[in-house]
């Protein structure tokens, strides 16, 4: 590994044939380390508590207090560290590393959307992890680079909002929700994605992400079950030798506002855990939309794309499918 920068100024990558990919992690690292941990909604787990439901998967000298952060902050950078092969295996395909910027990085340092992250990037993941208590939302400065950097050709907006977990006063409905996920991490009211979702409504992106559902598994395995492609829309050869996507028991529904068309397609949905009741498949839903594409179109040049940021973290696993889908998108035309 080489050796690790921080706190500097960022050095632009010159065109030079590859895509330039660049992640923006959409919270207030601040507002969202320093949550109180006597909360029980709405923030991220503390490292001693991953610890204590991922036991004894973090009990290495590497996480100790004397050498990993210890509270939530040690949980944001898991996510960090969780994003470096996805880094690693696109800056081979591309010839270009992949820059990494924060709304409000750690430091305190505020970092809007604008020329300087857009100028040397032509692959913008920006990863909605902001809780939606924290407020974050994209200023009209940034959605007017974002509209005019998209006019330019070959650009890439992914967009990947994260779940909503819990959006309801109902109790009884938010255990349902938890009892479904499993996931002892997450809190019965986790509301993710305030950056995202101001974002697609002044890009008129009609896609709201909704609800945190557990794919289903291959019968008798715990295998996440394939993906069900929509190959013949797919043009921008994003499911090329895909066949699964991460296996993650809270995964976003992206729920369109608008009917599908050949600007605004469905081309992955996942098979809902029929196992596991949840307000969703009450209601006769089998799969969610897990990737949706708006090609070109009108004055937009660049593509739109939306699939959740736990596709291209190492927290949940990994398979040759999923670095597919990885060096597909790096090396999208």
């Amino acid at each position: 590994m080489r050796a690790r920068t921080y706190n500097q100024s960022h050095i632009a990558r010159p065109h030079s044939g590859g895509r330039r990919i660049s992640i923006y992690w959409t919270w207030s690292y601040p507002w969202e380390s320093q949550r109180d941990p006597a909360i029980i909604e709405n923030r991220f787990s503390t490292i001693t508590e991953v610890r204590n439901v991922a036991w004894p998967a973090y009990e290495t000298p590497e996480y100790d207090a004397a050498n990993f952060l210890q509270g939530i902050a040690g949980t944001l950078e898991l996510f960090h560290r969780s994003t470096l092969d996805f880094q690693a295996l696109a800056e081979e395909a591309t010839g270009h590393p992949v820059a990494v910027f924060q709304r409000i990085d750690q430091a305190g340092y505020r970092l809007p959307i604008d020329e300087r992250v857009l100028a040397d990037t032509d692959t913008l993941m920006v990863f909605g992890l902001d809780h939606l208590l924290s407020e974050q939302e994209a200023a009209p400065e940034e959605i007017s680079a974002i509209s005019e950097w998209l006019k330019r050709e070959g650009t890439c907006l992914l967009l990947a909002p994260h779940h909503d977990v819990g959006f309801t006063d109902d109790y009884t409905q938010r255990q349902v929700e938890y009892e479904h996920h499993g996931d002892r991490l997450v809190p019965r009211q986790q509301r993710f994605g305030q950056y995202t979702r101001s974002l697609m409504k002044a890009l008129d992106v009609p896609v709201h992400n909704t609800w945190g559902l557990r794919p289903a598994v291959v019968e008798g395995t715990k295998e996440i079950a394939p993906l069900t492609g929509l190959r013949d829309l797919d043009a921008a050869r994003l499911l090329d030798n895909v066949t699964t996507f991460n296996f993650h028991p809270h995964l976003p529904h992206y729920e369109l506002t608008a009917p599908e068309s050949d600007h605004l397609r469905v081309l992955g949905r996942q098979r809902v855990d029929p196992n596991r009741p949840h307000p969703y498949t009450a209601d006769g839903n089998t799969e969610f939309n897990a990737l949706i594409w708006m090609p070109p179109a009108d004055e937009r040049a660049g593509d739109i794309v939306l699939i959740d940021s736990t596709h291209f973290t190492t927290l949940f696993g990994g398979t040759d499918s999923l670095r597919n889908l990885w060096h597909n998108l790096a090396t999208m035309k």
